[in-house]
Formats: structure tokens, sequence, C-alpha cells
């Protein structure tokens, strides 16, 4: 087997292979072709040609969620490697492992006028978990030592507990193509034995008396789907003093829990009356900005946070307990603790409210004039195949789709570690490429479709994966959010009003693509398009955006009544 002649690229190569590291995301490049010779020539490993970096690296993030395994990518010097940060930085705020591989000049080249050289030693310190720095032509047996542990370090982040993001960076001598018979293995693991954490017991005693005498409210933040944690949490929901929060990408269904914060709390007229006395709070990012403002008023005496992530953030500003168990094994063993059954009914004063808004959502929506964002969720949710996956785009989409209960077998997955409308594109393609056995749905918005266009740029568009467009000409969450839709800096600097049809740019890459203006024709197309048969991969759906404001105001007001 052929490989790149350079022993450092070689180890970095082993010890990807050794850590069950398969898929590589290149962009092309020339200082980053030792590593292009050395994954291509092994067959153990599978590579993607992204040529945008931007694109690649949520491209490979798209990968590492679906999988739920590391994923590498690949670039080349200079400023293609600050291309990849928005994504480093999702990667870190979501737990999602990359491992990053920069090509790089010589140190002794840095700073030294020296062509698409910038300094790449920590440039993405504040976002990763672990980085290497490597130097070609070190090959003594410390060097070898050295470079070997510190990958192995940065491989045990990767699949360890609390994962993220890892940078590699390795600079490089010419001459960079040349390449040798691969004679020797460079890899070196390190095994770490860890044994199970479990609550300590004066933890479970103070515990017992808060679970028999507190209103308690579980908020479920972005997870992974799970049906043994959801079984394990409606047993714990069973507490009649127990309200369970969850978004659709929490990824657990029940007619126990509250799927639509926003939509129940918009029915509460005496906030304080529905405060938690203990809060548990799981999982990643949540989305309801009300449920912040809610809980930071209503400061719980006691907060537990549960997870390994992030264990010290403290969202709700009152951060009692941090427990870094796997969230299934805590509610597990508070599950076997004995404790008395409260008396008190905070579920069903939530509940209550939840179900009336809920009932009112249908006859709400038919009656809404006008064709508008809101009627574009109500029937794709109304038509979606089940056992499918759901990718939603930031900003409007993501709370939009909050609004409505989530469908049963439907994964949902979102860009939420930083909220950024860049990459939302790139990530679901990415995701559908890795899983090609499932259907993927992926609903954006016009300004974060053309913002990730590149993400089209793809010799084989993966066929599982359909696009739905929403287009209403500029940022439209900025007529639906209280200050910038009053601004009159709005339609110029924060919506960034355009005339741009995204069906037209998906066309240029050879996409087949649909438009629709007028909801009788949106209805009719979607069951059809939405079927894996139908070779139209990407709808766009122009909205009245004068409109959109009224509607969702009118929506808050009915269901409330």
């Amino acid at each position: 087997m052929l490989t790149s002649d350079k022993l450092i690229v070689q180890l970095v190569v082993d010890q990807c292979e050794e850590h069950g590291i398969r898929k590589i995301v290149f962009s092309p490049g020339s200082r980053n072709s030792p590593f292009a010779i050395s994954f291509d020539e092994n067959p153990f490993f599978e590579t993607y040609i992204i040529h945008d970096e931007r694109s690649a690296a949520f491209f490979a993030l798209g990968m590492a969620q679906e999988l739920q395994e590391p994923v590498a990518l690949c670039c080349t010097s200079g400023t293609a490697a600050l291309n990849y940060y928005p994504a480093i930085a999702e990667a870190y705020y979501r737990s999602i492992p990359l491992l990053v591989i920069t090509a790089d000049r010589p140190e002794s080249w840095i700073n030294q006028g020296d062509g698409q050289t910038i300094v790449q030693r920590d440039v993405y310190k504040n976002h990763i978990r672990y980085e290497v720095n490597l130097t070609d032509g070190k090959e003594s047996e410390t060097d070898v030592w050295y470079a070997q542990r510190e990958t192995a370090i940065g491989m045990s982040i990767l699949t360890g507990k609390w994962k993220g993001p890892v940078h590699f960076n390795v600079g490089l001598n010419e001459p960079l193509y040349n390449s040798t018979k691969k004679s020797i293995s460079f890899a070196r693991k390190f095994y770490q034995n860890q044994v199970s954490s479990q609550l300590s017991i004066e933890f479970c005693e103070r515990a017992i008396p808060l679970l028999e005498s507190s209103k308690i409210m579980v908020l479920c933040g972005q997870l992974p789907e799970s049906n043994q944690f959801q079984q394990t949490l409606e047993k714990f929901s069973n507490h009649s003093n127990v309200i369970v929060l969850v978004e659709n990408t929490s990824n657990i269904q029940s007619e126990k829990f509250i799927h639509c914060i926003d939509r129940t709390l918009n029915g509460i007229e005496k906030e304080e009356d529905y405060y938690p006395d203990l809060l548990i709070t799981l999982g990643g990012a949540v989305v309801s900005k009300k449920i912040k403002s809610f809980l930071r008023k209503a400061k719980p005496k006691n907060h537990w946070k549960i997870g390994f992530d992030f264990p010290l953030m403290d969202t709700y500003q009152c951060l009692s307990d941090t427990i870094e168990l796997a969230e299934n094994q805590f509610f597990e063993t508070i599950n076997q603790l004995d404790f008395k059954r409260s008396q008190l009914n905070y579920f069903g004063k939530w509940k209550s409210i939840d179900l009336i808004a809920k009932d009112a959502v249908e006859s709400c929506i038919v009656n809404l004039p006008s064709f508008t964002d809101i009627h574009v969720f109500y029937h794709l949710f109304d038509c979606l195949p089940e056992r499918s996956v759901l990718h939603i785009g930031n900003s409007s989409v993501v709370r939009y789709t909050q609004l409505f209960d989530p469908i049963k077998n439907i994964r949902y997955e979102s860009n939420r570690g930083t909220s950024g409308i860049d990459g939302s594109t790139s990530t679901a393609i990415g995701a559908a490429i890795a899983k090609p056995s499932k259907m993927h749905y992926f609903v954006t918005g016009d300004i974060s479709a053309l913002y990730d266009s590149n993400a089209f740029w793809l010799a084989n568009f993966p066929k599982n994966l359909k696009i739905i467009v929403i287009n209403n000409f500029g940022g439209g969450i900025f007529r639906i959010i209280p200050g910038p839709s009053t601004s009159k800096q709005r339609d110029e600097y924060f919506e960034a009003k355009h005339n741009q049809n995204v069906a037209a740019v998906a066309n240029a890459f050879g996409i087949e693509t649909l438009s629709v203006k007028v909801m009788e024709d949106f209805v009719n197309l979607l069951p059809d398009f939405l079927c894996a048969e139908n070779e139209i991969q990407l709808l766009e759906v122009f909205t009245e955006a004068e409109k959109n404001a009224e509607n969702l105001t009118q929506f808050f007001n009915i269901i409330r009544n």
C-alpha cells in the first residue's frame, strides 16, 4: 500500500485507522496533498471532496451528527483553516466529535512573507477540546513518542464522555507529493478504564425531601433519539408534582410532556403560579427564549444540571448541583429511590394550559388570512413521512417548528450550538449522505439557503434529501421579534432584503427544483414532492412577507383564548 513519505503524515493516518475514524472530508489544496495521498491509498477510509471549506466542515458535522461517531476533515494551509471555524464552534457547543486536520507551512516560515501562510497554532483555541501541533522532519524516538502521545490524547477526547472538536495542525516541508510503500504502523492508543459514576449517598439524602415536596420542572434541550431514555423519563413524570418540558429537537415524545413551550407559556396569565421549586435540566441548547426568561425570573431554589458537557454552564442563573452522569443513568437511579408521592398537582396545572392551546391550533390555522410561513409548517407536519429525519434551519424556521407537536417517529435535527444560519444546508447534506437508508428533509429560509449556496456544489447530490426553502425575500424573524420589527433600519440592515430566487441558484448546480406561490398549489404538490421517488429535490415556497407577523400575532391571540 502506498502512502506519503512523510512520517508525521503516516502517524496521523495510522492513528485515524487505529481509532476507527473512517470518513475523511477533504477540500482540495497543495499543502494537504500528503494527507490526500495517504488517506486515498488506504482502503480503510472513505473520502469525500467538498471544495468550499466552510461547507466542508458543516458537511462533516452533519455526518458525525448522523453516525454518532468522529469524522475527520482536512484542508490546506492559510485562510482555508479559518473557513472551518463556524462549524468548529457549532461542534464545540453541541459536543460533536470532529477531527480537524489542517496542513501548515513549517513553523520557521510563519510570518516571513511566504504565500498562503497565517498563524495556525491556537487558531481555534477558544472552541476546541484539544489541540496538537506537529512538525514534519522530526523523527527521533522522542519526537515519535511525543506525536503518538499527543494524538492519542486527542483521539481519546473524540470518543470520551465530553466530546467535541480536536485540532491537529501539521507543518509540512516541501516536496509534498512523494510517496513510499507503507512498512510500519505508528498507531498508539490509550485505554481509559473508567469506573461508572453514581449518585452519592449525600446527594440522594438531600434529594429525597425535594422530590417529595417540590414543584419539579424537567427541561430538556437538544438530544439524540433514545427510546430507553424516553421510557425512563416517562416513569419519573408519573408523579403529579412533575412537569416535563421538551422541544422537537429533544427527540423525546409523550402525551405526558409539554412539547410546544412557547405555545403553552402564551396561555399563562400569572407566571409566579407556575414557577418550579426544583429545576432539572439536561441536553443541549433550548430554542425557547420565553422559557429562559421565565426561569431567570423564577430563580428556583434548586437547579440540577445533568450531563457531562459544560457542567458549570448556569443558563438560568440558579445552578445548585452539577451532576456528571448520563441522563438515563441519572433518572434510572432517581426512579429507584424510596420517596413518597407528592399531593401537589403541578402537572395538571401546566398540562391544562397546554391542552387548551393545542386544541385551538387547527381551527386557528385554517382561518388565518393570507399564505404565510406558519401555513408551510402546519401542512408540512401533516404530510411528513414517518421514520424520516427533519433538519431545521435556524432563525424563524426553528421557532415556527416549535409551535407544532412533533410527529411520531420523526427525528429532528438543527444547528443549535451557535444558532447560526451559515452551514445548515451543508449539515443536512452531510447527514443524508452518511445515512442513505433514511429519507432526510430540510426546511430553511431564503437567506440561510443563499448564504450556504455552495452546499449545492456537489458531484453526487444525495437523492434521499428533499429541501423546502421558504422565501419571504428577507430575514423574516425581524418582523416577529420585538425591537427590530418597528425599526426604520429593519429592511436594509436587519432583514437583508433581496429579490433572488433560490431555485435559480440550485438549478445552476444541476438540482431539480419547483416553485409555488399559492397555498392551494403548495398543499396539492407537497405529498408528491415529499415522496422519495420524486426527482424534484428543492421546493421553493414564496410566502406573503408583509402578513407573516400579523398572522403569527393572530395565532397567539386565538390559542390564548
